[in-house]
């Protein structure tokens, strides 16, 4: 064993000296001279950050970005000075301390020289006195000379110099598309004469108040409204008034209510002259028809408005409309069932509790005359009738 690795160990230094004369050779051979090789290490690669360009911003957009800004900005100039800061004073009662006196606060605007102002119910409902901070901080009591509570309208007056007062232009509800621009003035938080942006999200929404009373045609937004904007405008790009902001989707962000001009445009003449809006009425009481609800029932038609009741002396009953005649349990329910059906007012369809509702709401006055149509019995009839006011 030794033998073999003392010979081993013999044979290769020899092994190593001719290899190094042959490589030395071979660069003799190369250069002319007998030298050493020294090995050459490749360069290690030095990362190299790499810029991104950075493409200049196309001189048209600029200009189109700076002209949106000088007309938004031009606006609020312009409008600014018509929308008021409101406070109520409203007493509540408490139970232990009795009669408490509380303040709510909200927005309005200023809709002529007379010194009427344009605002929601809500703001100042049940109010005692009212106050309203002007843009040029003056501060001045108010008077509620007109309310419409089912369409959150209200109209207050104030007594200044009508050179102090700055109105607003009512735009037309016929030229908004989804999509355009929406701007909201307001005082939310107290902080007077916030501007906010956005687009209109949807038109012709309904808004439901509570169980009994739903507001139609609402316009809904993204610019931000909150707590104080209720009552101050949503305006287009020109800055005319194409709405009243109302309400605001709790838990969400992104999404507001503004009652519609056309719906301004309807009750503000009444309000101003009478201090009401007249709401037309039918009288009659009935179910919204369902596909499910016709097969249980077995009825011809699965949408419109199967009658249960009238109101003695109503439009509907003196227009000769039947209500029900006999009870009959669905479900869990009691329904008084065997009435008429009313599919049409006016030739508009009408497929339920609320379109009828709606219809003469948008489409009708007090003592307009309109053609109803029912089914009785399976058979068509034409029935006429004139509206009245709805009781209060």
């Amino acid at each position: 064993m030794w033998m073999h690795t003392s010979g081993l160990t013999r044979r290769w230094p020899m092994l190593i000296v001719a290899g190094a004369l042959l490589f030395g050779a071979g660069c003799a051979a190369a250069n002319g001279a007998l030298s050493l090789a020294v090995p050459v290490v490749p360069p290690t690669p030095v990362p190299t950050a790499v810029t991104a360009s950075v493409v200049p911003p196309i001189e048209d957009d600029l200009a189109l970005l700076e002209a949106e800004d000088r007309l938004i900005s031009d606006l609020y100039q312009r409008v600014s000075p018509s929308v008021v800061h409101i406070a109520a004073q409203v007493i509540t009662m408490d139970f232990f301390w009795g009669p408490l006196p509380s303040e709510g606060t909200g927005s309005g605007f200023v809709i002529d020289r007379e010194g009427h102002i344009l605002t929601n119910y809500h703001v100042v409902e049940g109010a005692r006195s009212v106050e309203v901070k002007l843009s040029d901080e003056t501060q001045v009591t108010a008077q509620i000379v007109g309310a419409d509570p089912p369409n959150d309208l209200a109209v207050l007056k104030i007594d200044v110099p009508a050179d102090r007062l700055t109105p607003v232009t009512l735009g037309d509800a016929s030229t908004l598309r989804v999509g355009q621009r929406a701007i909201a003035i307001g005082n939310p938080f107290g902080l007077d004469r916030t501007l906010t942006t956005g687009v209109i999200s949807a038109l012709g929404r309904p808004l439901k108040k509570d169980e009994n009373s739903v507001i139609y045609n609402v316009i809904q937004t993204d610019a931000a409204i909150n707590p104080g904007n209720s009552g101050g405008p949503l305006l287009n790009a020109r800055g005319e008034v194409i709405g009243v902001n109302t309400a605001i989707r709790q838990n969400a962000e992104g999404i507001g209510f503004a009652v519609s001009v056309d719906t301004v445009r309807r009750v503000l003449p009444p309000l101003l002259s009478s201090g009401r809006y007249p709401h037309p009425w039918l009288g009659v009481l009935g179910y919204s028809i369902t596909p499910e609800l016709a097969e249980t029932l077995g009825l011809p038609v699965e949408q419109g408005l199967l009658v249960a009741r009238l109101y003695r002396n109503s439009p509907a009953d003196r227009a000769g409309v039947r209500g029900a005649t006999q009870q009959v349990i669905v479900g869990n329910h009691r329904m008084l069932i065997g009435g008429d059906i009313l599919t049409a007012v006016d030739d508009t369809p009408i497929r339920s509790w609320d379109d009828l509702q709606e219809h003469l709401e948008e489409r009708t006055r007090v003592g307009q005359t309109v053609t109803l149509t029912v089914l009785r019995d399976g058979q068509p009839l034409r029935l006429s009738t004139t509206l009245v006011e709805q009781p209060r």
